[in-house]
């Protein structure tokens, strides 16, 4: 399910490059599998909305080819510079007539999610109401018979996924809904405290702080600590220390089978019981396949491209959101785990050190949904949303990073003007 492509951090090495590279995820046709694309795209029609200003058209055209290619109904585009939007996009590649992504049209953002939990850690932090050395058992009251070692697990840790878990050795809790709900004899739906005393019953895969491996779980402990510690709802904080303060009204938590006024629609071939109820009953992977309302903290919420570049700009500095050793924290490096060629996860991003700064980036996949926030060392910020992930033998998804990096590098004159005018 939900897995970033961790090849595609050369992406940021190779920036100034514009180099393509290996495949994240990928799509299936509107209505369809891959065997019938060419079929169903002969009845789609190209539709753009939205606006963007002079010299931004090679980013227009980039989307276009990437869309078409992969058969993908909805996607939306935002790209920002040095605190000024300068394009902002819907694109809808549908044989519907009724189907229309606008630039405020809202997507599942998957694990983009994570740079968001982390934002409100690390505001807390700020605020003093928590260190990065705060045991996590201690806080979320953690039972750790099973496995000692879960008592080094310092919310810094789970920050930068060195609590432990490993879902390549074991099963990712979040997506165990069944297996939870056998274990501890009672129906579905499970609840995220099901998911805790599951896990908590379970041995650590490694010793923390000995090991990088990207955690789900951990960043929904993360959700669960910023509850405890501030008192108010996970949702209820991040809106009012972290999307509020920049003026981000649209965004909020997704449902599974309810959608949000202007959500866009989400396509999958895969079919799997729902983790809703107990009748068994098979569904559409993106609308019960998972339990996206468990997930909030590390894949839960729904967004705007515009958005998203808008809530990236608390790391460029200069905002009430986080002041300069917060923003400082969130791009160090982690006690292990940089890689060979140079990149590693700090706090809710991933780092390349590049000459003239650093890139940081997260990327998003779950059934339906596949998602890129850039951030690059010379001042550009995109984020890139789309209603579908690669299945099966789809061209690549990963693609999107380097095209975008290539569209970006065409451009020889940015434009001076702003358009956040028109969203917030």
């Amino acid at each position: 399910m939900e897995t970033p492509d961790f090849r595609r951090r050369d992406f940021g090495r190779l920036a100034a490059l514009g180099v393509g590279g290996p495949a994240l995820l990928a799509a299936c046709g509107e209505g369809g599998g891959a065997h019938d694309a060419s079929s169903v795209a002969a009845t789609r029609s190209w539709k753009v909305s939205g606006q963007a200003l002079s010299g931004m058209g090679g980013f227009d055209a980039t989307v276009k080819s990437f869309m078409q290619a992969r058969n993908i109904p909805c996607g939306q585009l935002a790209v920002a510079r040095k605190g000024k939007l300068l394009l902002a996009r819907g694109y809808t590649w549908s044989a519907s007539t009724t189907l229309k992504t606008s630039p405020t049209s809202l997507f599942r953002i998957a694990s983009i999610s994570k740079p968001i939990t982390a934002t409100a850690v690390l505001r807390l932090m700020q605020e003093g109401k928590l260190k990065p050395t705060d045991k996590v058992a201690t806080l979320l009251k953690l039972p750790t018979t099973a496995d000692p070692r879960l008592k080094d697990v310092t919310v810094l840790r789970l920050l930068q996924h060195l609590g432990g878990w490993d879902r390549d050795k074991s099963p990712d809790p979040m997506f165990q809904d069944a297996a939870i709900a056998k274990a501890l004899r009672k129906g579905l739906p499970v609840s995220r405290a099901d998911i805790m005393k599951w896990e908590s019953g379970r041995k650590l895969d490694h010793k923390p702080g000995s090991t990088y491996s990207y955690s789900n779980y951990g960043y929904m402990l993360l959700g669960r600590i910023i509850e405890k510690v501030s008192g108010q709802s996970y949702a209820a904080y991040v809106q009012s220390k972290v999307l509020g303060p920049r003026g981000i009204k649209r965004m909020k938590l997704a449902h599974g089978l309810t959608k949000a006024t202007g959500e866009v629609p989400y396509y999958s071939s895969y079919k799997g019981a729902t983790v809703y109820d107990n009748s068994g009953k098979q569904v559409a992977f993106p609308y019960g396949g998972f339990n996206i309302e468990n997930m909030d903290a590390h894949g839960g919420w729904l967004s705007t491209a515009v958005d998203l570049t808008r809530f990236a700009q608390i790391y460029d500095g200069g905002t009430s959101v986080l002041n300069t050793a917060s923003i400082s924290r969130a791009f160090a490096k982690p006690e292990t785990g940089v890689n060979a060629s140079g990149w590693y996860y700090g706090t809710g991003w991933m780092v390349r050190p590049v000459t003239g700064g650093r890139n940081t980036w997260h990327d998003g996949s779950l059934a339906g949904t596949s998602t890129l926030l850039v951030r690059r060392f010379d001042g550009l910020t995109w984020a890139v949303l789309f209603d579908q992930r690669q299945e099966g033998s789809q061209p690549s998804y990963g693609d999107i990073d380097g095209a975008l990096h290539k569209a970006a590098n065409a451009v020889r004159t940015w434009p001076t003007g702003n358009l956040y005018g028109s969203y917030f």
